[in-house]
């Protein structure tokens, strides 16, 4: 009986068909190992220009510029008429008015460039300071004090750490700084120091930041005195 033997050899169209797709499953795979995901870098930033709404509190008022102006320690007063006294009850001081909301403008610049990461940051702002009066009655009081007409031009160098995205997917950043201002008033010119410390988010290129600023105001009319502010500050941003 003659026996049927099927033999695949190395030459035949079914094994070099086999070698072929083998070969191309192999080359697929490691082209897929291969491969890495890599997310969109954002692009640098170099300038932020801000619209600022502030809220202003006193801190320390007794001591800046009452005490100053009078030259006396004074004490706030409790279910009074007026607002401090002084310690020796000579004189008594009613704080007619303190306007905490004020607005501002601000221009932030980036010499290196904000994208992802630490980076250095000069910003420039002019604020509008809260309009201050007090009334002093008693021997020996001053004369009504008034702070109106404020407006306060700062200057600060400091760091941003940024994580922006590309596009308008959502970044955030935050902020430390601190610098110096020149004032001018309807009645007196003098000078600040400062610092601040904050933080944002933004998409593409508009962003919400929230600030806190500690700011030391020094004059020297009608007497050497100081008052300081801390303004809370909520600021639209434009990036580009």
């Amino acid at each position: 009986m003659q026996t049927l033997k099927l033999t695949i050899g190395n030459q035949t169209p079914v094994f070099r068909a086999g070698c072929l797709l083998f070969a191309a499953a192999l080359v697929a795979t490691a082209s897929a190992e291969a491969q890495t995901y890599s997310a969109a870098k954002p692009r640098r930033h170099f300038v932020t220009v801000t619209t600022d709404f502030l809220y202003n509190q006193p801190l320390h008022f007794d001591h800046h510029p009452l005490e100053d102006l009078i030259g006396r320690d004074v004490a706030a007063a409790q279910f009074e008429r007026f607002d401090y006294r002084t310690r020796d009850e000579a004189i008594l001081i009613d704080v007619l008015e303190f306007r905490r909301r004020t607005r501002g403008v601000g221009l932030t610049v980036y010499p290196l460039g904000m994208s992802v990461g630490p980076t250095l940051a000069l910003r420039g702002s002019i604020e509008n300071m809260p309009l201050v009066r007090v009334a002093f009655e008693g021997a020996g009081a001053p004369p009504e004090f008034i702070f109106s007409g404020g407006k306060s031009y700062d200057v600060g160098i400091g760091l941003y750490v940024s994580d922006r995205s590309a596009g308008w997917g959502l970044g955030s950043h935050a902020f430390v700084l601190g610098g110096v201002g020149r004032i001018r008033s309807d009645q007196r010119e003098g000078e600040r120091y400062f610092a601040e410390g904050g933080g944002g988010l933004s998409s593409g290129p508009i962003g919400v930041e929230l600030s806190v600023k500690f700011a030391w105001n020094h004059f020297t009319e009608p007497v050497k005195h100081q008052f300081m502010t801390v303004p809370v500050t909520i600021r639209g941003t434009l990036t580009f």
